[in-house]
């Protein structure tokens, strides 16, 4: 259901089981915030959309999500350009600041899926109403106008501007011709490749993230903080720092201590003047040997295989990897006795304004949270430290503050993939595989030693705890294996864990993907056929034998190069991807090419849906071969993109297709579906142009 909010202009709101006069929850419109609000309904539908066509032709949708780079405003805008009839540059797509109530979550693929079916009820429904108001001025039936262009078009060629049309359709509740959305067969804009409608904004630099707010009063700020992850303060000299030019404010916070000053220069070169005396964190004796080690004790047995039966067994090991978006963390703070707001870009501001509440003393009504743009995320900004950190500061310093987390700060102190250990048995017998396990452990959170509250069933208290979990998110269901089980473990650390992209199924698939390899190796089956054979899904066969023949699958090539293939399912989509590799130098492989194919329903936008695939191949590359953090006795010793050896332009494939298969059932989810399959195919090209049987990730770790 769509409801009418009363304003001069179209506002419109898709609430569902609504019956409250106030609009708790969504920010005032354009034509509210200039005097008392006169919402007449509003709602408490998940999304809690609003969308204004305003008297300067524009529509506006306040979307309740973060753009990161993945292009949602875009794949929004053309939603709703797709059934308004509108031109799509007057659509725009502010970000909703936190609200109350709704959804605003950022993550899990979930994005175009779950704004597909409200965003498109909501166009259609202003529509029908600019139609309807149309009709009505000009004595019409209202069937016969049409909408192109922002604009309704009558039977002889007179036109209306949604705009003019605007205050009239503001006051229909019941018009004359449907508001439901179109069929797939109708549209003309979604499904049609197009660029961003940011682009222009972000090349040439008018798109504005956090660091590029001008707040009044907001002074830069940076944070001297431990050699090692956790470490504490013990003492701080802080008059040199204090005494330098253009520094305004030096005070301690839990993570270490800040300096405030008049420019980004001025507080590195106060922080670097700083004599601190640090407290070794709670992992100080600690380096990755030890870690692999007791990941290693963590694995959960995988069990007695099918008698009769042979075995293809291996051990895979993957390291902590940096989100290490490149847009370094960054938050505006201005703290009051009475009040606070913060402007971040956030995957999670509902949970972040919280939390801000809570650390600052301040019921959470009277924080307001502004939704910044964010130069990547990758999981990064589903967190909020950086944030919470900027308040904190704030509020000691008693001003404004622009606080920026360096490169090194965020690789070795910020949030980064959990290392994990996998043991993986196949069995087969009679040429098939009759039984599957695939046990793993990895490193979870704690704090100083003190575990998380419970999983499984089993209380944790620290040190190594396997949990029986069965079967694993990942698991081989996949394929028809039999007996597919599976069973996880984790070691409890005092380190800074999160979300990285597409999250268990970047190593998981990954591990299981070269496995399949080496079963058709074993059985004398070409992988591509081997897979097909064992398929359940036809839409995943149809993936593979996709990039099959468009990557020319079985060509021949020079020795030191190959081919590998890789598949991967899940948020009700599906991708295949087929890698080239020049492994000559089996310590410096390049891979040469890339070809995907994906099938995710209805792909709003397919340009945007390339680049998506576009950016995990390169996720792919770089975790496989390339990039990850290596722990040294309590600290991570990477600190910048020199050591951190994520893939430039250089490792990056000569060419790269992507082929998105036609559909016209609902989106699925695709922004983190293309990582488990080019990771896993990256792995089976290195391993057949090297013939090796690579265990540990990156390679060259």
């Amino acid at each position: 259901m769509v409801y009418s909010l009363a304003a001069s202009t179209l506002t419109l709101a898709a609430p569902v089981g609504c019956d409250t006069s106030s609009a708790e929850g969504v920010e005032p419109t354009a034509a509210e915030a200039h005097g008392p609000s006169r919402v007449l309904v509003t709602g408490a539908d998940e999304e809690m959309l609003v969308l204004e066509v305003t008297a300067a032709n524009k529509v506006v949708l306040r979307l309740p999500r973060v753009e990161v780079g993945q292009g949602i405003t875009t794949a929004v805008a053309m939603m709703i350009a797709e059934e308004l009839d509108a031109r799509l540059v007057d659509v725009d797509i502010p970000l909703a600041e936190a609200r109350t109530k709704g959804n605003q979550y950022t993550g899990g693929s979930s994005s175009v899926r779950s704004l597909y079916g409200p965003a498109r009820a909501l166009a259609a429904t202003a529509r029908a109403r600019l139609v309807t108001a149309a009709a009505r001025r000009w004595h019409l039936p209202a069937r016969s106008l049409r909408t192109r262009d922002t604009m309704v078009v009558a039977p002889d060629g007179r036109t209306a501007t949604f705009g003019s049309l605007t205050a009239a359709a503001a006051r229909i509740h019941r018009p004359d011709v449907s508001s439901r959305p179109k069929p797939a067969s109708k549209h003309k804009v979604i499904g049609r490749p197009t660029g961003r409608i940011d682009a222009r904004d972000i090349v040439t630099g008018s798109a504005k993230y956090a660091g590029d707010l001008e707040v009044a009063g907001a002074k830069p700020t940076v944070v001297a903080r431990p050699p090692t992850l956790g470490g504490r303060l013990v003492s701080v000299d802080d008059r040199a720092a204090r005494a330098m030019p253009g520094v305004h404010a030096v005070v301690k916070v839990a993570g270490g201590v800040a300096v405030v000053a008049e420019s980004f220069h001025h507080a590195f070169k106060a922080r670097d003047a700083l004599r601190i005396t640090w407290r070794p964190g709670p992992l100080a004796s600690l380096s990755d040997a030890a870690i692999r080690s007791r990941l290693r004790a963590a694995v959960p047995s995988v069990g007695a295989p099918p008698r009769g039966s042979a075995q293809v067994e291996g051990e895979f090991e993957f390291a902590f990897v940096s989100h290490a978006p490149m847009e370094v963390l960054t938050a505006v703070a201005d703290v009051r006795a009475d009040r606070a707001e913060i402007w971040f870009s956030s995957q999670t501001p509902m949970d972040a304004r919280e939390s801000i509440a809570s650390a600052i003393g301040l019921p959470k009504s009277k924080v307001r949270v502004h939704v910044v743009r964010g130069g990547g995320s990758f999981g990064r900004r589903l967190n909020h430290d950086a944030a919470i950190e900027a308040a904190l500061i704030s509020k000691a310093a008693r001003r404004p503050v622009k606080l920026m987390w360096s490169r090194g700060d965020d690789i070795r102190h910020g949030r980064m993939r959990g290392a994990s250990h996998h043991r993986i048995r196949a069995s087969h017998a009679w040429g098939r595989v009759v039984a599957f396990s695939h046990a793993m452990a990895s490193v979870t959170e704690s704090y100083e030693g003190q575990g998380l509250a419970a999983q499984g069933g089993v209380a944790v208290r620290g040190g190594v705890t396997t949990v029986a979990a069965g079967p694993l998110p990942s698991d081989s269901g996949l394929y028809n294996f039999g007996r597919v089980s599976g069973s996880s473990g984790s070691v409890e650390l005092a380190m800074p864990l999160g979300a990285w992209r597409s999250v268990d199924s970047g190593t998981m698939r990954t591990a299981e993907e070269i496995v399949v390899d080496e079963v058709a190796a074993e059985l004398g089956k070409d992988p591509v056929a081997f897979r097909r054979g064992t398929l359940r899904n036809k839409a995943v066969k149809a993936v593979l034998d996709k990039v099959a023949a468009a990557g020319n699958w079985g060509r021949p090539l020079p020795s030191g190069q190959a081919q590998g293939v890789a598949v991967h399912e899940e948020y009700g989509s599906c991708v295949a991807c087929l890698v080239e590799i020049d492994a000559t130098d089996p310590k410096n492989p390049r891979v040469t090419k890339v070809v995907m194919a994906a099938d995710v329903g209805t792909a709003v936008n397919p340009r945007g849906l390339e680049a998506q695939l576009m950016g995990t191949a390169v996720d792919g590359i770089s975790t496989v071969l390339r990039a990850g953090l290596h722990i040294d006795r309590g600290a991570v010793r990477e600190g910048s993109f020199a050591d951190f050896r994520y893939a430039r332009q250089q490792h990056s494939p000569l060419r790269f297709e992507a082929h998105i298969m036609p559909s016209r059932r609902e989106p699925g989810g695709a922004g983190e579906l293309g990582v488990p399959a080019a990771a896993g195919a990256v792995a089976n090209a290195y391993a057949r142009a090297t013939r090796t049987r690579p265990r540990r990730f990156p390679i060259n770790f």
